[in-house]
């Protein structure tokens, strides 16, 4: 497939060509200086042909050199080598300019290895190349990843002492890069006589191409604060855009900086835009990346699908749902469909903001499902506690001849177990390991403690850990440890919490666990003692957070925030609600207050955890019976579970919150997960 060459701002029509042409043909001198200037437009490729028939029968243009490589240069620009080379090849009295024009049209095409024959094509003929030559061929060796050509190119280019020229040292910075021999580029930099932006920018992707972010950064900042006065450059656009490629989680520090370096861009491009929000989306900072996709809407910059690709996880983790959908929207109008990645993206935002039927539209709408489309919709199914769903889907899945690796029966034991779909989950669990030879790993294992945990068989599960072929890890401890406290079962809690103590210690969250499960049964003496040792320790409870979606724009509540613009009316508004709650049977369980499993601080009242501000929030801001989403950094405690049904069926509105679990979908009163989290 030829590549899409973008059409020059100076097409001309072949309407508006010819006239000019047909008058002025009898006038060799005007018309040769007509064709350049034409030629240098790059016209259309019928307006081109036309005006390349009318040269053929021109002696004098015909045998023009500077005519022939024009031509060869607009042709290319079309991404008609063929063409071009066919010129190349008819012209007897080629030079240099002719093997550079025509290696730069192989380049300009993607036809890197074509590039490189020519070169030796050229050598044969006893032509020499020159500077010009040099860097086309060093960006073919990148392109290739032809790093035994490229050598043999910096050794010509030292013999005959073009290494000391810009644009050659700066190809190859970027040949050793794409090779990956970081070494020698920035030995190359270091050895440059003088060095522009793109030098700099050169090495920097060369870090980011080999996945080393941090490195790249680092170069980043050398550019910017050099000591050589002259060798100071601030990062720009090409900057930003040769980080992309290695873009990961890293440093609050690094996050500033990018962030800064950002800001400072006098212009900033699409690409700019990209790399920022697939910062804050690789960094846990999916607000902050919702935030600026805004923005960038805001200032009429058309999104890519790099763009939608990378904002709809962080559309998820905030359960934006509004902007999703208007995303949805936008693949829909750009027909970016078919295309696997945006749609099992668009899937999984769905399936995150609890919009069950949405991903099921994507799902049923994609044309073509690879097993992660699958997964993640089995995935959304279980997490949502519709099991049923969920094992109906796998079922078809496996009739459609896929074959379910081990990440899709990581998706079915979960959606067992979130459903407490015992005997289904243990069928699942033999059959990885008997008919598709699956060896299980760590997650499989901890999703069939946390199915017996579910189940009540508190012994059963600790047997089962007692057996697996692998060292447990906090996730399988930590599974059966959430089932020792809805049971109350302290014997085995406490073997649980030992084990978590070990190898998390520094995680309050489990200490705290530990202590509900002594409070239930009335130890007040271990649970003292639980509390002296987190207070010896150091250690704190993490603060709740909620984030609810009005309007466009993401909100976030802390515990008792008084920092919103409304929280007066807020907390009007949700001592109206606790009366009302009160009349209905509501009782607050201060249980919560003082000892569950990772929750807001103690000290704090019920009545202002996060969930309960944003909901109330939401209830304040939109139209009644819009259903109301919440995603909390917490497990949702036992009083706001209790409050939150009550809620909906006193307000008549389905509020969906994902905590860190599972989904839980309240309506009338009832919650999916049966009260079970």
């Amino acid at each position: 497939m030829k590549p899409i060459i973008p059409f020059s701002r100076h097409f001309l029509t072949s309407k508006r060509l010819l006239p000019e042409l047909t008058q002025l043909i009898n006038n060799p001198p005007l018309v040769d200086n007509l064709c350049c200037t034409l030629l240098d437009q790059y016209p259309g490729l019928k307006t081109l042909k036309k005006l390349h028939s009318k040269i053929l029968v021109d002696q004098c243009l015909h045998s023009s050199p500077s005519i022939t490589i024009k031509l060869m240069r607009a042709y290319a620009a079309r991404g008609e080598t063929g063409y071009a080379r066919h010129l190349f090849d008819e012209f007897t009295e080629k030079n240099v300019i002719f093997y550079n024009v025509m290696i730069r049209s192989y380049n300009n095409n993607y036809l890197n290895f074509d590039a490189l024959v020519l070169f030796r094509s050229m050598l044969g003929h006893g032509i020499g190349p020159d500077h010009y030559t040099y860097p086309c061929l060093l960006k073919a060796c990148s392109m290739c990843g032809d790093l035994r050509v490229g050598l043999q190119i910096h050794a010509a280019v030292v013999k005959v002492g073009y290494d000391l020229n810009l644009f050659v040292g700066n190809g190859l910075i970027a040949m050793y890069g794409k090779c990956g021999c970081l070494v020698e580029a920035r030995t190359v930099l270091d050895g440059m006589m003088s060095r522009d932006i793109v030098s700099w920018n050169s090495l920097v992707a060369g870090y980011a191409q080999n996945g080393k972010f941090e490195y790249a950064l680092e170069v980043c900042r050398e550019m910017e604060f050099s000591t050589l006065q002259n060798d100071k450059f601030k990062p720009d656009a090409g900057t930003m855009a040769s980080l992309m490629p290695a873009v990961t989680n890293t440093s609050p520090d690094n996050v500033l900086y990018v962030k800064e370096m950002f800001m400072n861009l006098e212009e900033k491009t699409l690409v700019s835009w990209n790399v920022m929000i697939s910062v804050y989306v690789n960094n846990s900072m999916p607000a902050e990346a919702v935030e600026l996709y805004n923005q960038m809407e805001r200032k009429g910059i058309e999104p890519d699908s790099f763009s939608i690709a990378s904002i709809l996880p962080a559309c998820g983790d905030v359960s934006a749902l509004l902007l999703g959908r208007k995303i949805h929207q936008c693949v829909k109008r750009k027909k970016l469909s078919p295309n696997l990645l945006l749609e099992n993206a668009l899937i999984d935002m769905y399936a995150k903001c609890g919009s069950l039927n949405d991903a099921r539209g994507v799902f049923d709408q994609m044309k073509f499902r690879d097993v992660v489309s699958w997964t993640s919709m089995i995935s959304a199914y279980g997490i949502s506690g519709r099991g049923n769903d969920a094992v109906e889907l796998f079922s078809k899945m496996r009739n459609s001849g896929l074959i379910p690796d081990s990440i899709a029966f990581v998706s079915i034991l979960s959606a067992c177990s979130h459903a407490g779909l015992l005997d289904e989950g243990r069928y699942y669990f033999k059959l990885m390991t008997e008919r598709y030879k699956l060896t299980p790993r760590i997650e499989h294992h901890s999703c069939m403690v946390d199915l017996l945990g579910r189940a009540g068989k508190l012994e059963e599960a600790y047997e089962f850990i007692m057996q697996m072929p692998m060292v447990p890890n906090e996730r399988v401890w930590g599974a059966l440890l959430g089932a020792c406290h809805v049971y109350s079962n302290t014997d085995v809690g406490l073997v649980a919490a030992d084990n978590l103590f070990r190898l998390v210690p520094d995680q309050s969250g489990y200490y705290v666990l530990l202590s509900n499960i002594y409070a239930k049964a009335g130890l007040w003496k271990n649970v003292a003692e639980v509390r002296m040792i987190m207070k010896s320790k150091g250690l704190k409870k993490l603060p709740g957070a909620s984030n609810v979606e009005v309007k466009d724009k993401v909100y976030t509540f802390l515990v008792g925030d008084t920092y919103h613009p409304q929280w007066k009316k807020i907390y009007e508004e949700l001592d109206v609600l606790v009366g009302k709650m009160k009349e209905a049977g509501y009782v607050p369980e201060t249980g919560s207050a003082l000892h569950d499993v990772e929750e807001e601080e103690k000290e704090c009242h019920l009545a202002v955890h996060s969930e309960k501000l944003a909901i109330v929030f939401a209830m304040l801001n939109t139209e009644p019976g819009t259903p109301i989403r919440i995603t909390k950094n917490l497990r949702i405690c036992g009083d706001c579970h209790i409050a939150v049904k009550l809620i909906s069926k006193i307000a008549k509105r389905e509020i969906i919150v994902r905590d860190t679990n599972r989904f839980h979908h309240f309506q009338d009163g009832v919650c999916s997960c049966a009260d079970y989290w």
